[in-house]
């Protein structure tokens, strides 16, 4: 018998235990980081919780349904106006945002030549590069007055909506407003939703376009039966992420929305908060009360947050659930 060399199977063997070595390292790692982020987490929450604990105890009413805002005077504070304006905008916001950062990603993946669809695509993800700040000054002091003719264009013929109700006035009625707060939103998520989807629709199956397209399928046809179905959970990832940036937004919203504690569902009159707003406009001047209950406001919106993103991973589990029964 031919006698086999020792080193013929023994490096082999050394790659193989140095390859378990690593994964056990990078596992390490990965849990390591995992679990700094649950740490970060439940951290943020204890202190805001701690925080807030002597404003909820101080209330002299409900904080969950009062519409005034004065804890270091009268003592009566609430979050049922700023929750309303803070969900109000933000869904205003997505249902401007979404269809249009659809279609630039459609467009830049499907329909635009390569090098016009890479510059689109990198001239829309220089959107989120803007500061917030530039966003609110930009807003406040052109968009807003070039928002009132589409602000009393809306009244005057689509009144009967309730968004675009309430009293007929002079263009100076039209002035801060949740409509401008929303344009804003809509504009700074608009990067978010679009690279994403860009980037879920690219990863889509040529495969499935061919066969559509081989079918006699338009374009529009082969996106909507071929693309858009798969996609479905990294668009609506895309989504909630916009959602939950424009929950959040503080600077730009504050510089453009008004400061009223009113519920309406008018959004075109001025007045309208939201909590972010609220907290960046209130935090410099307020007393200990005051700090404590801008933190249990901020603590309600930790808590939307949470839930609008519960809510993503629920719909993307649904759609992969659906997809496969589908495919069973």
């Amino acid at each position: 018998m031919t006698a086999v060399s020792p080193g013929v199977d023994a490096v082999p063997l050394r790659d193989a235990r140095s390859s378990r070595r690593g994964d056990r390292v990078f596992s390490g790692l990965t849990l390591t980081a995992g679990a700094l982020v649950f740490a970060l987490l439940g951290a943020i929450a204890i202190f805001l919780v701690v925080k807030a604990l002597p404003a909820l105890q101080h209330d002299k009413s409900s904080f969950w349904t009062t519409k005034i805002w004065d804890p270091d005077g009268t003592g009566r504070y609430g979050v049922a106006a700023l929750v309303f304006g803070t969900v109000l905008s933000s869904l205003l916001a997505l249902v401007m945002a979404v269809p249009v950062a659809l279609g630039v990603a459609a467009y830049t993946v499907e329909y635009a030549p390569r090098r016009l669809g890479r510059f689109l695509g990198y001239l829309t993800d220089m959107l989120a590069a803007v500061p917030s700040v530039v966003y609110g000054l930009w807003g406040l002091f052109f968009l807003l007055p070039h928002l009132i003719g589409t602000q009393v264009f809306l009244n005057r013929w689509a009144g009967w909506i309730p968004l675009f109700g309430g009293p007929h006035g002079d263009v100076n009625t039209f002035s801060k407003s949740v409509f401008g707060a929303s344009v804003i939103l809509a504009i700074m998520v608009l990067p978010i939703i679009a690279a994403i989807s860009r980037e879920v629709i690219g990863q889509v199956d040529p495969a499935q376009k061919e066969a559509a397209l081989a079918l006699g399928a338009t374009k529009w046809e082969m996106l909507r039966t071929a693309v858009f179905p798969p996609s479905r959970p990294g668009i609506v990832s895309a989504v909630m992420l916009g959602l939950g940036r424009a929950l959040g937004e503080t600077i730009a919203v504050a510089l453009v929305i008004g400061n009223t504690f009113d519920i309406s569902a008018h959004v075109l009159t001025p007045g309208g908060n939201t909590i972010a707003a609220n907290i960046a406009n209130r935090f410099g001047e307020a007393g200990s009360i005051g700090v404590s209950a801008l933190i249990a406001s901020g603590l309600v919106l930790f808590v939307i947050t949470l839930l609008v993103n519960l809510l993503a991973r629920y719909v993307i589990y649904r759609s992969g659930v659906e997809e496969r029964s589908t495919a069973v």
